[in-house]
């Protein structure tokens, strides 16, 4: 299917979505449709009450936060890592309400509301015509950089599909008015071929997903389960590589999105050293501000043969 074909096919709800089991999806979606005309302040102030309501109400979110932050700060005390949890909280709520407008918003919307350093490392990642694997994480406004990248360059990305067809129709849309191309995570062949045409390719391998294609490699000085296949698609899409790392400054709200070159000899070949080597380049990213990250997730949800469950 050409490009023109596939957003044709998008737009179109399948009739079967409309089956009343789906309704609840919908009603949610309805909410996330009327939280997006929200003004952009009145968006932030309604996050960080839902944030507060989350901290409160979600006490296994809030366990694995806690057992997060106490995994990976341990030089914070006990004051400051409770503060971290509230200020995490605060932020994904915060998240939320960006989530819903980044599915509707336009473009423009952001004009005048970010920055963009480092735009050199892309360029020059792109002289000699290699695709780009931009590694990333997952920070809370993940799905409104998009509107921001729309302004700064041509960008496809890889996503996790939703388990939730409602959602999963809405959000594909949504994406795909962003980027080139939205790609399935386990469709490697496709995400390989879209490499080597030299496309630029938005992947974060931050994320636990059990044993398979993983090594164990230090994160935050704790053993994490973290894919391989950051080099592996490097290496099979003859790619180089980059780095990108997303914030909103606390103070004036402005989003700011950092690119960062990655060291030439990326793949290795040795597949604990380059999860190591991403990871530490994830943490460093994270360290910046790290409250605007998903700590949510259970990020060290597999463990080393032997050693019991940290949640």
């Amino acid at each position: 299917m050409n490009r023109s074909a596939e957003k044709t096919a998008i737009e179109k709800t399948p009739s079967a979505l409309y089956h009343p089991r789906h309704w609840p999806s919908w009603l949610a979606i309805g909410v996330l449709r009327l939280i997006s005309a929200l003004p952009f302040r009145a968006k932030l102030a309604a996050g960080k009450y839902a944030g507060l309501m989350g901290l409160k109400l979600a006490r296994r979110r809030r366990h694995i936060t806690e057992t997060n932050i106490r995994l990976c700060f341990p030089e914070l005390d006990a004051e400051a890592q409770a503060k971290l949890v509230r200020d995490i909280f605060i932020q994904n709520g915060i998240g939320f309400f960006e989530i819903a407008w980044a599915w509707w918003a336009k473009p423009e919307d952001l004009a005048g509301r970010y920055s963009v350093e480092g735009l050199e490392h892309i360029e020059n990642a792109r002289k000699d015509g290699s695709g780009i694997l931009l590694v990333g994480a997952h920070f809370v406004h993940l799905d409104i950089i998009g509107l921001v990248l729309k302004h700064v360059t041509q960008i496809d990305v890889i996503y996790r599909k939703n388990n939730d067809p409602v959602f999963e129709h809405v959000i594909t849309r949504g994406r795909k008015r962003l980027f080139e191309n939205v790609l399935e995570r386990s469709d490697m062949r496709k995400i390989v071929r879209v490499l080597r045409s030299g496309s630029m390719v938005w992947y974060s391998p931050d994320q636990d997903f059990g044993g398979r294609q993983s090594v164990f490699a230090p994160f935050f000085g704790v053993p994490a389960s973290t894919l391989v296949t950051t080099a592996q698609l490097a290496r099979m899409g003859r790619a180089k590589v980059c780095c990108m790392f997303h914030y909103r400054d606390p103070e004036t709200h402005q989003y700011r999105v950092v690119f960062k070159p990655v060291d030439d000899d990326f793949p290795s070949g040795d597949d604990v050293a380059d999860a190591t080597y991403i990871n530490s380049l994830i943490e460093a990213g994270i360290r910046e501000e790290p409250a605007q990250y998903m700590w949510v997730h259970r990020r060290f949800k597999t463990r080393p043969p032997g050693e019991p469950s940290l949640y």
